[in-house]
C-alpha cells in the first residue's frame, strides 16, 4: 500500500469538517432547529463518505482521522464558547 502526506493530510482535514458538522448538527438538533440540524447530518455524510474510503484502503490514515476528528470537535466548541460569552 503506498503513503501519501498529501491523502494523509486531506483525510485529516476532511474528519476535521466532518467533526465540525457532526458538532453543529448535535448543536443544532438541541436547540431544535430541524433544518440546520438535517443540513449538518447531511454534510456530515458526505464528508465521511471521502475520509473512509481513503483510510480504508489504508489504515495508516487512520491516525489522520484521529486527529481531524480531535481537531475538528476541539475548533467548533472552543469557536461556540467563544460566540457566546459575546
Amino acid at each position: 500500500m503506498d503513503f501519501s502526506i498529501t491523502t494523509f493530510c486531506l483525510v485529516a482535514l476532511s474528519m476535521g469538517f466532518a467533526n465540525v458538522c457532526g458538532t453543529l448538527y448535535f448543536i443544532n438538533l438541541s436547540n431544535k432547529n430541524p433544518h440546520a440540524a438535517a443540513f449538518w447530518s447531511a454534510t456530515l455524510i458526505l464528508a465521511n463518505a471521502f475520509t473512509i474510503t481513503n483510510y480504508v484502503e489504508n489504515h495508516a490514515y487512520v491516525a489522520a482521522a484521529f486527529i481531524g476528528t480531535y481537531l475538528g470537535a476541539y475548533g467548533t466548541l472552543k469557536w461556540q464558547q467563544k460566540q457566546e460569552s459575546r
